[in-house]
């Protein structure tokens, strides 16, 4: 059933309760009529996002890009992905803003207005890869809970902020600092303000690290709404959930923070691998941290028709914390692999870009598959890796369809 007809069924009561208020005038509404309200909103214009982006999800918004969108080098605002957890802020206050550094390892609490950010400390600009914990999450079986992202929950954009842990020298924290958690200004979905959607967080060593940012700015501007605004903690290589958006709080614990979504499965996997399928006891689940390492070709489209047998791909490669030391593709479903131009990283936790030239024996139906290996020498699987309940860190090698005609 349609949001209209839907509509039409309920009764005016019902339709005041959807609105979240008083259906004012509704004796003189026309008979059918459906209140601007209930229509269902456009997420391309209100997010400003391009109309080949999927959106998998509305309460919460959650929308991921299509490969061959991410094929710029530094992610538009236009293709990067959304990943909520409750709602969106509303009738947001830049001038009276505060960030406030509490917690049990502070040396003081004190807070920050986004003027005293921007001014009293120096700003850094990184390019960091942003990936959700649950991308690539579709291709589990048996099925995984949750946003059925496939490839597109990825990005790498340019940001630019303070340094947490100069924020973090100027407030002074204890030697018994082991963790940090991020309190945000979304609601949770039930409404209930004493609940938060998700509060995560890093331990202290991630926090302190140069590319550890309390950012303001992306690409250049100011930090879209759905992605932060007007400041957002940006902890690159790591599941995009420990970035929180609408940054108002940061708590300096002395153990692991217990915030919303910290516990549980909630990006967490098993500590041993188990079989598909099994159920796993909450203390045998481990935190993810760094991301594991994976890459996407994101020209051509897959589903490309050839006229000639030579084709030049390209795309990116990321290792959470680590560096690719090398990218391959193949041609022939992993029997040989032909070694690909890989670039340096334009920072530390930056994606890299790799491209090859490929040359098909004659013409017909190929699969181009892509393989990154990280510095310590771990590669890709060509298969989905080891099932967890959620779902989550699918690496398993990228793969294009495309055609010799």
């Amino acid at each position: 059933m349609n949001r209209r007809k839907f509509a039409s069924t309920l009764s005016l009561a019902s339709i005041s309760a959807a609105l979240g208020a008083e259906l004012v005038f509704a004796g003189q509404m026309p008979k059918g009529y459906l209140p601007l309200g209930l229509n269902d909103p456009d997420p391309f214009s209100l997010f400003q996002k391009d109309k080949d982006m999927v959106v998998l999800n509305e309460k919460p918004w959650n929308m991921e890009a299509k490969a061959h969108l991410l094929n710029d080098r530094v992610t538009p605002n236009r293709f990067m992905f959304i990943r909520n957890n409750g709602k969106i802020p509303k009738n947001i206050d830049i001038s009276n803003w505060k960030l406030t550094i509490d917690g049990e390892s502070v040396q003081q609490q004190k807070s920050y207005s986004l003027k005293e950010l921007q001014t009293n400390f120096t700003s850094y600009s990184y390019q960091l890869t942003l990936e959700c914990g649950g991308n690539g999450r579709s291709e589990f079986n048996p099925p995984a809970k949750g946003n059925q992202w496939t490839i597109g929950a990825v990005s790498c954009a340019k940001w630019t902020g303070v340094r947490l842990k100069d924020v973090l020298r100027d407030v002074g924290i204890q030697s018994d600092a082991v963790y940090i958690g991020y309190h945000s200004a979304d609601t949770h979905l039930s409404g209930d303000p004493n609940k938060e959607p998700i509060s995560r967080g890093v331990p202290i060593a991630k926090a302190l690290e140069d590319e550890t940012l309390i950012a303001y700015e992306m690409n250049g501007g100011p930090i879209p709404l759905v992605h932060g605004h007007p400041l957002r903690l940006v902890c690159g290589g790591w599941p995009a959930s420990v970035s929180g958006k609408w940054l108002q709080r940061i708590s300096v614990r002395n153990k692991v923070h217990d915030g919303a979504k910290m516990g549980g499965s909630s990006y967490r996997i098993p500590c041993e691998a188990v079989a598909p399928g099994s159920k796993v006891k909450d203390n045998d689940m481990c935190i993810i941290e760094s991301m594991p390492v994976k890459s996407l070709i994101t020209y051509p489209k897959t589903g490309a028709l050839l006229k000639k047998n030579i084709l030049q791909i390209n795309g990116h490669a990321w290792a959470g914390e680590l560096q690719v030391e090398k990218m391959e593709c193949s041609i022939d479903f992993g029997s040989t692999w032909q070694v690909c131009k890989l670039e340096k990283p334009a920072n530390r936790l930056a994606w890299q870009h790799f491209a090859a030239t490929i040359a098909f024996p004659k013409k017909g139906y190929y699969e181009v598959w892509a393989r990154a290996t990280d510095e310590h020498g771990k590669s890709q699987p060509m298969v989905l890796p080891g099932w967890n309940p959620k779902g989550y860190l699918n690496n398993a090698c990228h793969r294009i369809a495309v055609k010799v005609v």
